[in-house]
This record gives structure tokens, C-alpha cells and sequence, in this order.
């Protein structure tokens, strides 16, 4: 009885001191991030308001001080140390097939990210140039600098400039289809077999005036064709590595991530189930299967709930984000790693622990646990991605 007892109390301290060790990562990641801004470089807010049909009705800026349904709001961003939001520009594919109608849309939701920045100029700023994220920060301000994703607007060379002059400072060249700059992963038809020849004069002209270019959704060929073109370092604003997924294009093989290190560029590494593990994949679609067969709807606060607590005791957490990360500083070391979370652009496959912008310190605690240093945290919160944003400069 006495033994029972007293393994119990010994089981007991252990449990608590490795409580006490973990509280104590979190407690110096927050410290940290006091002076430490962290950069996100893809942030679907602003589709996301057209998602839950909010877009533009009356007062839909205060949505970016509190969306409760999203990943994102000022409070949140707030908590989490995220002052360096790139709201992503989304165009989906569909639009390519409407004459002017990607030009439209993307000028449309620029002005929704303008409006929000006019109406609560104490909250947000824009951020036109790298060094802006570091002056608003010291002033409690987060930045909203903005990446179009999909270069469908891009129909004319002019229209490079023209997005620049916007806000725009990176474009991923497309999306989930081939359009008339490069193929993308997630099609079949490899149309160009890479980038189109007019995606190689765009790839120029972005280099000339200076928007980044993002290779996240292409095809393997279509980066190497990139990497040939380009004279400036590149981004992949929201890639994982698919050491992790194979067979999954969308990923970034090691000789890709190897060849955007030499190049110079950055890989963000993304927080979504869709991108963590072929593991994580499966119990996300899963839950999504479970949830329809339950009757409910994804976007409904039942069909949310359910797939929250489908996934609230999974085996899929910040730490399958940071072994993204461990295999990136194992390859090329630390210095071509940042964060592009896609938060609300993935819906609920998200980690519980990485499950809104509030978050970030969770992921910067479990890479203080293994080891990284506050110097190599500070790279991969903003400093990497204010070095190739600035080289594009």
C-alpha cells in the first residue's frame, strides 16, 4: 500500500514538473515575442468575408476587431504576437474564365483591406515597404501588407506595375489551375509545362518592380522554371514539405527546398492538416466524412462543433508543424524558414493548438523545447521574410 502510495506521489511530481517545464517554454515565448513581431505571409480574412457572405455589408470592417467565426481578428492577432498580417488577395479559379472578372475581384477586396486600415488607423496600418512592419509594431499597430494569390488579374505586363502601385508585394503565379502564367500542382493538364513564355516576362517584370515571387501551388517544372528566371530570391508563402506527404506535388520536395535556399528565398511553413501528414489528411477528411453523415453542414456552428471535437483529441498538434520545420533547418539551416499558416483559407483543419491567430506562441514554445534558440526564433518569426522581401525591394 505504502509502495502504491507512494508511486502514485512520484508519478504524480513527474506529471506536474513537466507541466511546470512546458508552462515555462510558453511563459519565454511570450517574452520573446514582446519584441518580436511575427510575420504571417497568408492570411485569408478578406475572402473569407465573402466566404460567410459578410463582404461589404454595413459595418463589415469591425469584423477585423472581432470575427468570432474566423481565424482572425485584431484581439486574437493581439494575443498571438502577429504584427505582420499579409492579407491574402484571393482570386479562385473560376474567376480566370471571366473577361476582367479576376482584375475586378482583386481590385475589390484591396479596397475591402484599405477600408478596414481608413477605419481603425489605431489598429492597422498598411505596410508598403519591409521596414513598416517593425515601425508599426514598436507603435502596438499590425501591419496589413497584402499577396495576391493567383496571378489570373495579372491579363497584361502593365498590370504587374499597376498591383505593385495597389499594395500588392508578392503574387503566387497561380492557384488551383493552370492559367496563362503557370500550371499549377493541382491540376492534371500541365498546359505549359511549367511557366507559359508570358509567365517568364512576368516573372521579370515582378522582379523589376517589386513584388515577390511566390512559388507556392506550382508544379515542380513550374519552379524550377521560375528559379531559372528570376534574379531576385523567391517565396513560398504557405509550402510544406513533402517528406512528410509523399506523392503530394503541392509540397515542396528536398530539391526544391534546397534550390530555394541557394536561391536565396524562404519556405513559410503552413499549420493545416491538408499539408502536415498523409495522417493528418486522412483524419481530417475523415471528420469532414463523419460530419456529413451526421447530416450537418461545415460552415454551420453544429457541423463547426463537430468537426472541433472530432479533431480535439487527435494525434495531429503544433508539433507536426515544427518537424516541418526541423526538416527545412535540417536541409538548409534556419535561416530559409517563416510562417504562412493559411489561417482561414483552410476551414477547420487546423491543429487544436495552432487553431487561430492567438496561437503562435504555442509553436514558438515547442521550438524553444527543442532547442532553437531566441536567435533562430527571431528569424523565423519575421527577420527571414523582411531579408527577401527587401532584397525584392
Amino acid at each position: 500500500m505504502k509502495s502504491s502510495l507512494l508511486f502514485l506521489l512520484l508519478c504524480s511530481a513527474v506529471s506536474c514538473l513537466a507541466q511546470q517545464t512546458a508552462d515555462t517554454y510558453l511563459q519565454q515565448a511570450r517574452q520573446i515575442l514582446k519584441k518580436t513581431p511575427v510575420i504571417d505571409t497568408h492570411v485569408d480574412f478578406p475572402y473569407s468575408l465573402a466566404e460567410h457572405k459578410e463582404w461589404f455589408t454595413p459595418g463589415y470592417t469591425a469584423l477585423a476587431l472581432n470575427h468570432p467565426i474566423g481565424d482572425f481578428d485584431y484581439g486574437r492577432a493581439k494575443a498571438g504576437g502577429l504584427y505582420g498580417a499579409f492579407m491574402s488577395i484571393y482570386i479562385p479559379a473560376s474567376y480566370q474564365k471571366i473577361p476582367g472578372g479576376a482584375k475586378a475581384l482583386a481590385d475589390s477586396l484591396i479596397n475591402m483591406v484599405d477600408a478596414i486600415i481608413k477605419d481603425y488607423p489605431g489598429n492597422f496600418a498598411p505596410a508598403p515597404r519591409a521596414d513598416d512592419i517593425v515601425r508599426n509594431f514598436k507603435k502596438g499597430i499590425i501591419s496589413l501588407p497584402m499577396g495576391m494569390e493567383n496571378g489570373a488579374p495579372l491579363e497584361t505586363l502593365a498590370d504587374v506595375a499597376y498591383f505593385h502601385q495597389r499594395g500588392i508585394r508578392y503574387v503566387t503565379l497561380t492557384h488551383s489551375r493552370d492559367n496563362h502564367i503557370s500550371d499549377s500542382s493541382y491540376d492534371t493538364l500541365h498546359t505549359h509545362d511549367g511557366l507559359s513564355a508570358y509567365g517568364r516576362d512576368v516573372v521579370r517584370e515582378m522582379n523589376r518592380v517589386g513584388i515577390l515571387v511566390d512559388v507556392s501551388h506550382l508544379t515542380d517544372a513550374a519552379i524550377w522554371d521560375v528559379l531559372e528566371v528570376t534574379t531576385k530570391p523567391v517565396i513560398a508563402t504557405h509550402s510544406a514539405c513533402r517528406h512528410f506527404t509523399p506523392g503530394m506535388e503541392r509540397n515542396l520536395p528536398d530539391s526544391l527546398i534546397r534550390a530555394i535556399a541557394k536561391n536565396g528565398g524562404v519556405i513559410q511553413v503552413p499549420f493545416s492538416h491538408y499539408f502536415l501528414s498523409s495522417k493528418s489528411r486522412e483524419l481530417f477528411f475523415q471528420a469532414e466524412k463523419d460530419m456529413k453523415a451526421a447530416g450537418l453542414e461545415e460552415d454551420s456552428p453544429e457541423g463547426r462543433r463537430f468537426i472541433k471535437n472530432a479533431l480535439a483529441n487527435g494525434p495531429i498538434s503544433v508539433r507536426d508543424v515544427a518537424d516541418h520545420i526541423d526538416h527545412i533547418k535540417n536541409l538548409v539551416g534556419v535561416n530559409h524558414i517563416g510562417l504562412g499558416g493559411d489561417f482561414d483559407g483552410v476551414g477547420l483543419a487546423l491543429p487544436p493548438d495552432l487553431a487561430d491567430v492567438s496561437m503562435y506562441p504555442n509553436l514558438l514554445a515547442e521550438l524553444l523545447r527543442r532547442g532553437y534558440s531566441r536567435r533562430d526564433i527571431r528569424k523565423i518569426c519575421f527577420q527571414n521574410t523582411i531579408r527577401v522581401w527587401k532584397a525584392s525591394e
